[in-house]
């Protein structure tokens, strides 16, 4: 019994590793060097992204995954990730510029001379257009012949439709109570949540890969467990209060212990 429910713990470990995704990171050339705006998805996701200015992207995925890479003008290639991908600094991607092809297009002869006067003349007319011109012609209309009954009495009033804005509302209430400490506890729980969720990226983009990956030496897969690592010391909230000095310190103190701990030193 107890091998059974060793054997299930560790199946579930097992299964629980594979459905892990971590963030991986790359960049896409071509012959000329990075390219800019090339279109990046994870079919197994359904994420996309776009490369930057400098052919950088990051995509959650995991080994097994596979990733379309294309842009305008670019051959698209397809390629199933594998866990080298994630060991290296940033996955490698050339793009093969592609040549398109026209369908061929028929002239026929138009029997045009160049000259605009005479061509004019060979042009066929639209028996509806010149119909609609004849009717809106209005040349021959006389306006001096009037008649001396058609005006309008100044003693007569026109009706007056009076709109009351209001009318339409009326026996609705036009007030309604909203539970506004819940509304407030619902709001400030999305905003920590939301902030939870973009600190990683935020981060990494502020500090630097080089900080991370060169100076610190944390392995690329391992960048999410590292801060979860150094988050009992406050980073979070530091980093949320703008001491992003203070949040650099606990990194450079507390990487070298977690390297031991990782087994990388």
């Amino acid at each position: 019994m107890k091998k059974v429910l060793i054997t299930l713990l560790f199946l579930s470990q097992l299964v629980f590793s594979q459905e892990e995704r971590k963030t991986l990171f790359g960049i896409v050339y071509d012959e000329n060097g990075v390219l800019e705006n090339a279109h990046i998805v994870n079919f197994s996701t359904n994420q996309a992204t776009f490369s930057n200015d400098k052919g950088e992207y990051k995509l959650f995925a995991r080994p097994t995954d596979s990733i379309r890479y294309s842009s305008i003008g670019y051959k698209t290639i397809y390629e199933k990730l594998t866990k080298a991908d994630f060991n290296t600094y940033r996955k490698r991607t050339t793009l093969e510029k592609q040549d398109y092809e026209l369908d061929e297009v028929l002239l026929r002869n138009n029997e045009l001379s160049g000259e605009l006067a005479k061509d004019l003349k060979k042009v066929k007319q639209d028996k509806n257009l010149e119909i609609a011109s004849k009717a809106t012609n209005f040349s021959n209309v006389n306006y001096t012949n009037y008649h001396s009954d058609d005006y309008i009495s100044k003693h007569v009033k026109p009706n007056v439709v009076r709109v009351d804005p209001t009318k339409a509302f009326e026996g609705m209430g036009t007030t309604n109570t909203f539970p506004v400490k819940d509304s407030e506890k619902l709001w400030k729980l999305r905003k920590e949540l939301a902030f939870k969720e973009s600190m990683p990226a935020k981060l990494l983009n502020e500090l630097g890969e080089d900080f991370f990956f060169v100076e610190l030496e944390i392995p690329v897969n391992k960048y999410y467990h590292f801060l979860e690592y150094c988050n009992p010391l406050g980073i979070e909230k530091l980093y949320q209060n703008r001491e992003v000095l203070k949040v650099i310190k606990i990194f450079r103190k507390e990487h070298t212990e977690y390297l031991k701990i990782i087994g990388k030193h």
